[in-house]
């Protein structure tokens, strides 16, 4: 089975990143298709964000790398943080926390 790629995250001032959830992804659980993800994995956010620096695999460069096992309530506090998401979608079980602007 072929694991499934979310879109980018794009929120509101700009921010982005990816969060992923697969059989490859540093996430639980470590499976393609689940019904709901508790930790997931996040890239190349577009600027350094201190919510998730503890989960960086390379933290001297803290947009060129990986985070693994972020909590998706910690990741839907980072898409808060920054205004909410106007693209992208979230693996099942991250909050998908719209930008009121993006809803209309």
């Amino acid at each position: 089975m072929t694991a499934r790629r979310f879109r980018r995250i794009v929120c509101q001032d700009g921010f982005s990143m990816s969060v992923q959830a697969h059989a490859g992804a540093y996430c639980s659980p470590r499976e393609c298709d689940a019904v709901r993800y508790n930790q997931v994995e996040v890239g190349f956010p577009s600027d350094p964000e201190p919510l998730l620096i503890n989960y960086a695999e390379n933290p001297d460069h803290l947009t060129q790398t990986v985070y693994g096992w972020v909590p998706a309530t910690v990741v839907g506090l980072v898409i808060a943080r920054h205004g909410g998401m106007v693209e992208g979608e979230c693996p099942p079980g991250v909050p998908q926390l719209w930008a009121p602007e993006a809803q209309s």
